[in-house]
């Protein structure tokens, strides 16, 4: 199939964009990268009026150190952040999980904002974000606000974006000092979507789970345990995602993935430490 008559915009500026935005209100669409949207276009299960095309953005193509984080612009390609200088020290998490995301021709044309905005639950980036408890910079005709993750992304393939917002950049905390960050998926081959993607962070003694593809997105649990509370807390970890049986995979076997994978991410965390 293809999709329905749109029309197509380019624009030049930030505030064209966030003018066209508010202009078209709920029948505009914005792309980048184009991997998700646009098949979900061609089969029609999204339907639009106009579509705004924000991968020429010079303003949005940059990643930066501040505050504490690393800042991603909303231009910015999967493949230009995982070859980003000194990435595997700035974020470890971010290192392990990109080489997942996909395939590498798709990462050259896929943004890490415009996976944020598809909030796919088995989605890497995501789940980075939440583990990581980053934020999403929105921005509208009327101003900027800034949700974490756990505020934006409300369910599956949903978030807390208004129509007239446009994500102008997604913020990753740094590597916190001696931390340790693991990263595992369980897929039917390379580069799908995850049946369960789960990443690792263990800092002071604290460890934090993150598990994707479960629930209807990312779930996170902290906790600070001795060595024989483990299988206990994943074990209930496991059942509090509820998760359902689907085309690939059941629920039990989904909640076993979390029980004996993430105990290995948990490890691989903890033995990343440095002193």
């Amino acid at each position: 199939m293809k999709p329905h008559n749109f029309d197509y915009y380019r624009p030049d500026t930030i505030d064209e964009a966030l003018s066209l935005l508010a202009e078209g209100g709920d029948e505009v669409q914005v792309i980048a990268g184009g991997q998700s949207l646009m098949a979900m276009l061609n089969l029609r299960v999204v339907m639009t009026d106009a579509l705004i095309d924000i991968s020429r953005l010079a303003a949005l193509s940059y990643c930066r150190e501040i505050d504490g984080c690393l800042e991603v612009g909303a231009a910015v390609t999967q493949a230009e952040l995982l070859h980003h200088p000194g990435l595997a020290e700035i974020q470890p998490l971010l290192a392990k999980a990109l080489p997942n995301v996909g395939h590498f021709q798709t990462r050259n044309r896929g943004t890490v904002c415009g996976s944020l905005a598809h909030a796919d639950p088995s989605s890497e980036l995501p789940l980075c974000l939440a583990l990581l408890e980053g934020e999403v910079v929105l921005r509208s005709a009327t101003g900027e606000r800034r949700l974490r993750a756990a505020e934006f992304q409300t369910g599956m393939m949903e978030t807390a974006r208004r129509p007239d917002e446009l994500i102008v950049a997604a913020r990753f905390p740094v590597a916190l000092p001696g931390a340790g960050y693991s990263f595992a998926e369980v897929t039917r081959r390379h580069g799908d979507f995850a049946i369960v993607g789960l990443a690792g962070m263990a800092h002071n003694g604290h460890i934090r789970l993150g598990v994707g593809g479960v629930a209807d997105g990312p779930a996170v649990r902290e906790w600070r345990l001795k060595p024989d509370q483990c299988d206990d807390v994943l074990n209930a970890f496991a059942w509090d995602m509820e998760g359902v049986d689907d085309i690939h995979a059941t629920a039990q076997y989904r909640r076993q993935i979390v029980r004996r994978l993430g105990r290995k991410v948990l490890e691989e965390a903890g033995h990343a430490q440095t002193r």
